[in-house]
C-alpha cells in the first residue's frame, strides 16, 4: 500500500525501524534514532547505489513522490541522478565563485594595500550602493553591455553622472580581474565606451582678478568669527595647500623659528605607496605666516590641533568651516570663491601676474614635478625657491590688502 501522511506521522511519532515503501521503488527508511530518510535504489554499470531525497517531515509525501518523479526521468534518459544533483551543487558553488559581487570583493582585497583607506573605501561604497544590488548575484559571463548600461543609467539619472563614469571605471577592473583569473573572458566595459554622458568639468570656484583678491583678503581681516577661523582664512590663501592639509595641521609639526611647516607623508594626497614610503612635505613659512600662527599658538598650542573644532578641541574643525566662513562674508562658494579655489589663485597670479617658475608653484602644491624628459623632480631642490616665492607672494598679498578698493 502506498504511504500516506497519516502513516507517516504514525511512524514519526512511533518509529519503526525498516523499509516503509510507497510505489514506484520509493521508500522511507526508518534508523534506529527514529529519522526518517527518502531513497530509491537503483541499479548502474558499477552496481547498486541509493538516491537520497531528503528527510521527513522537511520533505512531506508529496514533494518526495515529485522528486522521485524527476529521478525516474534522469534513470530512463541514461542520467545518474546522483551524478546529476553533484554537478548541479558544483555549478551553483561555481555560480556563486564567479559572481560579480564576489569577484570584485576578492579584486578589492588585492588592490587595496594599494590605496589610501579613504580612497578604498570609496570605491566598495560605490559598488555596494550602485552596482551590486542590481548584478551582484550574476555570473560575470551572465553581464551582458545592455545590462551593465542599465546600471550605470541608473546613477545618471540622479544626476550623478562623474559617479556613473568612476562606476563602469571600477566594472572595467573588476571584469580585467575576472578575464585574469579564468571567471570570464571578456570585459563588456569595453563595449560601453562612449555610451555614458560626458560629465562637466567643474572646476573649484576661484578669484584670480587680483582687485578681488585685495577685496577678498580685506573682508577676511574684518571677519566677526571665531579667531581660530580668522587664522585659517589668512593662512589659506598665503601657504596654497588642500584645506584638509590645513584644517588637520598640529602644532608638532611647526618649528616656527626656522619658520618651517613639516607635514608628514601620510597626511599628503598621495597614492598608498607615496603615503607610506614617500618624503614629508615641506612648507617654508612666510614672515606673515608665522606671525599669525604665533598669534594663534596661545589658544590652541603648544601641541595637537592647531585649527581645533569650537565644540570638540580633540577634532580638527569641520571641512565646510572656511566654506561657511566664506558665505558669511557675502561670497557664493559656487560661483566665486572656495577654500580649495585659494590654490587656484596662488597658482594663476603667481604664473601669470608675477611671472614665478611654474615648477617651483608646482611643487608648492605638493603636484608631480617633471624635467623635460618626465623625470621627476626631487622637491627639496626648490625648497630655497619656494622659500622666496611664498614669501614674496605673502608680501604682494599684503600689498593687496592695503590698497583702496579703487586702486
Amino acid at each position: 500500500m502506498p504511504l500516506t501522511e497519516l502513516r507517516l506521522k504514525a511512524l514519526k511519532s512511533k518509529p519503526e525501524p525498516g523499509k516503509h515503501g510507497d510505489r514506484d521503488g520509493l521508500y522511507v527508511r526508518v534508523d534506529a534514532k527514529g529519522a526518517m530518510r527518502w531513497q530509491w535504489r537503483i541499479k548502474t554499470p558499477r552496481g547498486e547505489t541509493i538516491v537520497s531525497y531528503g528527510v521527513y517531515p522537511e520533505v512531506n509525501l508529496a514533494e518526495a513522490r515529485q522528486r522521485h518523479a524527476e529521478a525516474r526521468r534522469q534513470v530512463r534518459d541514461g542520467i545518474n541522478p546522483n551524478e546529476a544533483k553533484r554537478a548541479k551543487k558544483a555549478a551553483a558553488v561555481a555560480q556563486t565563485a564567479n559572481a560579480f559581487e564576489n569577484v570584485a570583493k576578492e579584486w578589492f582585497a588585492t588592490r587595496k594595500d594599494e590605496w589610501a583607506p579613504s580612497y578604498g573605501d570609496k570605491i566598495m561604497r560605490r559598488l555596494e550602493v550602485d552596482i551590486f544590488p542590481y548584478v551582484g548575484t550574476k555570473a560575470m559571463a551572465d553581464i551582458t553591455p545592455p545590462e551593465l548600461l542599465a546600471v550605470l543609467r541608473r546613477i545618471e539619472a540622479r544626476g550623478a553622472i562623474e559617479t556613473a563614469h568612476r562606476a563602469l571605471e571600477n566594472c572595467g577592473q573588476v571584469f580585467r580581474y575576472g578575464v585574469a583569473t579564468g571567471r570570464v573572458t571578456s570585459d563588456p566595459c569595453r563595449d560601453l565606451k562612449g555610451a555614458l554622458r560626458k560629465p562637466m568639468v567643474k572646476h573649484m570656484a576661484a578669484i584670480t582678478d587680483p582687485e578681488e583678491l585685495a577685496g577678498l583678503l580685506r573682508a577676511v581681516d574684518g571677519y566677526a568669527g571665531t579667531h581660530v577661523v580668522r587664522c585659517a582664512l589668512k593662512l589659506a590663501p598665503m601657504l596654497m595647500l588642500r584645506p584638509g592639509e590645513l584644517r588637520m595641521a598640529r602644532w608638532e609639526e611647526f618649528d616656527l623659528d626656522a619658520a618651517t611647516w613639516t607635514i608628514l607623508p601620510e597626511r599628503m594626497k598621495r597614492q598608498r605607496a607615496g603615503k607610506m614610503n614617500g618624503d614629508p612635505h615641506t612648507v617654508p613659512l612666510p614672515r606673515q605666516a608665522v606671525e599669525v600662527l604665533r598669534d594663534l599658538l596661545p589658544l590652541t598650542g603648544p601641541a595637537g590641533l592647531v585649527f581645533r573644532g569650537e565644540r570638540d578641541h580633540e577634532r580638527p574643525m569641520s571641512e565646510n568651516t572656511v566654506n561657511a566662513a566664506l558665505r558669511r562674508m557675502g561670497y557664493d562658494t559656487q560661483t566665486q570663491v572656495t577654500g580649495h579655489g585659494f590654490r587656484a589663485t596662488a597658482r594663476t597670479i603667481l604664473d601669470e601676474h608675477l611671472g614665478h617658475d611654474r615648477a617651483v608653484i608646482e611643487a608648492q602644491l605638493a603636484h608631480s614635478v617633471t624635467d623635460s624628459l618626465g623625470r621627476a623632480y626631487n622637491r627639496t631642490e626648490f625648497l630655497k625657491q619656494r622659500r622666496e616665492m611664498l614669501q614674496a607672494w605673502a608680501d604682494y598679498l599684503g600689498e593687496l590688502r592695503t590698497k583702496t578698493a579703487h586702486a
